[in-house]
């Protein structure tokens, strides 16, 4: 008996209809709805979502320890909650229950030491807190989980932070006052030209100040070698004494390779051929439809593997210092 079954041409001819789609478009519904759930889940795979929450709820509702620990947390954070609010009223230097981090550009403005807006603050910082030992510390809950949803909890907790909201906002409010609303036109007149931008395809206003070569990565380099994931650009020393290794940068996928090399003045390649040393910096290609099934190996093969192999061709038998 044959292992393998022959389809006649008929067969095979309707076996390729059906994989295909019926109309020429349909496939772009799944990319627009993929795009959906991923701003909806903060792009994290909707199964792993599902599966880290379900972990989370069947864990925490068979813990009852748990559950008594959060309750207790959230009745004594509002007793701290009204007794501060009674308290600052009359006397502006009451400890608040919750630390403000003053590296938090959100609440780094004196208003939100101030009657309500201290109250808004404080609600905010004490609900974050709650959440945040909500999903830690859930006995056997992953860790893997336990991180995705202290990650998911954050995103959707800054969303609702009182700064975003302009009836919560101090300084929004001032500003407001000072300007009498002019403020909130100039943002509807910038939200209605950024609609029109997307919409006929221009690039966002501002950025045509910015150009490749001009003003945003100024440092003379060339292209010494490119394949389907990268090109790489030599950068050659701006010195008469002249380091004998050379420098290989490997930025982040996700960011152009003239993040490094920005102006004369905040370039970090200029810096270095500045001080003698010849430089290779890999620019990744945007990836495509095409490019969907690249995977890591090919990044390490293709890129980083592929760049070293072209040093060692342009300045062979030499050590190469790499960063990234």
């Amino acid at each position: 008996m044959p292992d393998t079954l022959t389809l006649s041409s008929e067969e095979q001819t309707r076996a390729s209809a059906l994989q295909e789609p019926a109309l020429p478009g349909i496939a772009e519904l799944d990319h627009l709805l993929h795009a959906l759930q991923a701003r909806a889940v903060d792009g994290i795979s909707p199964a792993a979502v599902m599966n880290a929450r379900l972990d989370w709820l069947v864990h925490i509702a068979n813990s009852p320890t748990k559950q008594a620990s959060m309750a207790q947390k959230a009745i004594t954070d509002c007793m701290q909650l009204l007794t501060y609010a009674a308290q600052s009223l009359s006397d502006n230097e009451t400890p608040p229950p919750a630390h403000i981090d003053r590296r938090d550009p959100r609440f780094r403005a004196e208003e939100w030491n101030v009657w309500p807006f201290n109250i808004v603050a404080q609600s905010f910082l004490l609900t974050q807190d709650w959440w945040h030992e909500a999903m830690t510390g859930v006995r056997g809950v992953t860790k893997q989980h336990e991180r995705e949803l202290q990650f998911m909890a954050r995103q959707n907790l800054d969303r609702l932070a009182p700064a975003n909201f302009p009836w919560s906002n101090p300084e929004v409010i001032a500003h407001t006052l000072q300007e009498s609303g002019m403020n909130f036109v100039r943002g509807a007149r910038n939200l209605v030209d950024e609609w029109q931008r997307r919409w006929t395809g221009k690039k966002p206003k501002g950025l045509e100040a910015y150009e490749v070569g001009r003003n945003v990565a100024v440092t003379p380099g060339k292209v010494i070698y490119r394949n389907r994931l990268i090109e790489l650009i030599q950068y050659a020393p701006a010195t008469d004494e002249v380091w004998r290794e050379p420098l290989l940068i490997v930025p982040a996928w996700i960011m152009k390779y003239y993040v490094l090399d920005l102006s004369s003045g905040n370039s970090l390649v200029r810096y270095l051929v500045g001080r003698g040393h010849t430089v290779f910096l890999i620019s990744w290609k945007n990836p495509g439809a095409d490019d969907r099934d690249l995977g890591m190996d090919d990044y390490r093969r293709l890129g980083i593997m592929a760049a070293l192999d072209a040093i060692g061709k342009v300045i062979p038998k030499r050590r190469i210092h790499a960063c990234g």
